[in-house]
């Protein structure tokens, strides 16, 4: 990872092209290894925009959830005792087995459209 400092630090003017690219320098692209196609997330900040390479955002997200555990004393081993658990939670959530009475076939609902 790049070495950051924590200051706000003015690089340069861009512009915006035709279709809406921007230029990001070609040292604050080296500083923070970044390459073509690099994802960023773009945020609002009142009337700036904050562009965040996605990397980053990441990483400090994992820095957040790391900290929130340790805080509450959880071990990395009782973690993952839970996710299996978690696991079938958010399976049965997101795909719940539907009524087959209810279940029309595309055949069916075809037919029934037509006539």
């Amino acid at each position: 990872m790049a070495n950051r400092q924590a200051t706000v630090e003015y690089l340069t003017t861009t512009k915006i092209g035709e279709k809406g690219q921007l230029t990001v320098p070609k040292q604050f692209r080296k500083d923070l290894g970044l390459g073509a196609g690099a994802p960023f997330a773009v945020l609002r900040l009142g009337d700036g925009l904050v562009l965040l390479p996605e990397q980053q955002r990441f990483e400090h997200l994992c820095q957040q959830v790391s900290f929130a555990l340790t805080s509450a004393g959880v071990t990395p081993e009782a973690f993952l005792a839970t996710l299996p658990e978690a696991r079938k939670r958010v399976l049965a959530r997101h795909y719940k087995k539907s009524d087959p009475a209810k279940k029309i076939s595309r055949r069916q609902s075809r037919g029934q459209r037509e006539k």
